[in-house]
């Protein structure tokens, strides 16, 4: 997962990016304050890790994560890789010091609740962030992936939701684990304040080019690939008369760039389904260099939404299904 700089209702922000940065500013602060002022509403760093039934699912897990991430261990007394996997999420738990909540299921008392999720084997991990569930891994996994895969689900709760965790007693239970220093400032911060800076004024080829810089040196610098899609976004549908684009695309429905154009259209106005859907329906009618245009389109588009956002989850597997 990456943030992502799409709003509740799915129309893109211009200054989104910046907003993004704001709102983890603001919820370290707010964690901060939290700890500072302790007491009210801590828990201890054994709470962070309980035993979830099917009775207790809708208060424990779903309520909750309007407040905090949480993360989902299926898991069984009998599976030897669940024996492996569930201490060292317990461990995280605690170290990332109310990030996250993690909700142990056991599939064999709750086997209503692993149909629901749609799951074939255990382990497997999922996490549910503002009512929305995210399937995570499944199966063993290294250490250094799990981190990974937590450290982008606690940023997207954080960005995209507001969700700033838990506050948690450091004294409520002796050998907690300190929370993790503050990273450094990364070395492209000016560049990418800069690109905010052309994206608020409406310069995009600035913004564009301030991106294109940064990756230029860190091809994985997932803030500027995030921005550079979205202010490519914005340049191809800047100036375009929307009721010719959506003619066109009415009119001539196997015209690949009269569809493009439209689906542009679609996801700048917050219709993210129906940009995907469109160009899915494209891909199926479609062969050879027009059917890999549209393809490379909607990983563009699955770039600006992000990820680990469920209509592009969905989309990817009709996308599959319409390529093969």
């Amino acid at each position: 997962m990456q943030p992502r700089n799409m709003s509740m209702s799915g129309v893109v922000d211009l200054a989104a990016v910046k907003a993004a940065q704001e709102a983890k500013a603001k919820a370290e602060q707010a964690r901060t304050q939290a700890a500072r002022e302790g007491g009210a509403g801590a828990i201890s760093p054994a709470d962070l890790v309980i035993d979830v039934d099917e009775a207790g699912f809708e208060t424990e897990v779903l309520q909750r994560s309007a407040e905090v991430p949480v993360v989902i261990d299926f898991w069984a007394e009998w599976c030897q890789p669940c024996k492996q996997l569930s201490p060292v999420l317990e461990r995280l738990a605690v170290e990332y010091n109310g990030r996250f909540l993690l909700a142990k299921i056991d599939v064999d008392a709750n086997q209503m609740l692993m149909q629901q999720f749609g799951i074939q084997g255990i382990p497997a991990v999922f996490a549910v962030v503002a009512g929305q569930a995210l399937p995570l891994f499944q199966g063993a996994a290294g250490e250094e992936q799990i981190r990974g895969t937590l450290d982008q689900l606690v940023q997207v709760a954080e960005q995209r939701f507001g969700l700033t965790g838990l506050t948690v007693d450091p004294d409520a239970e002796a050998g907690a684990a300190p929370e993790a220093p503050e990273r450094p400032a990364g070395p492209y911060d000016a560049l990418l304040e800069a690109a905010v800076q052309a994206l608020d004024s409406g310069d995009l080829n600035g913004a564009i080019q301030a991106y294109k810089n940064v990756l230029n040196e860190d091809p994985g610098n997932e803030e500027a690939k995030l921005g550079l899609a979205q202010a490519e976004l914005l340049q191809r549908v800047q100036g375009v008369d929307p009721q010719q684009v959506r003619k066109d695309a009415a009119d001539k429905p196997a015209d690949v760039q009269a569809q493009i154009a439209a689906a542009d259209l679609d996801l700048v106005g917050g219709h993210v389904e129906d940009a995907f859907g469109r160009l899915i329906d494209t891909v199926s009618r479609t062969v050879g260099d027009d059917r890999d245009t549209l393809r490379m389109r909607l990983l563009e588009l699955f770039e600006v939404v992000g990820p680990e956002d469920p209509r592009v989850i969905a989309a990817r597997r009709a996308l599959a299904r319409a390529l093969f």
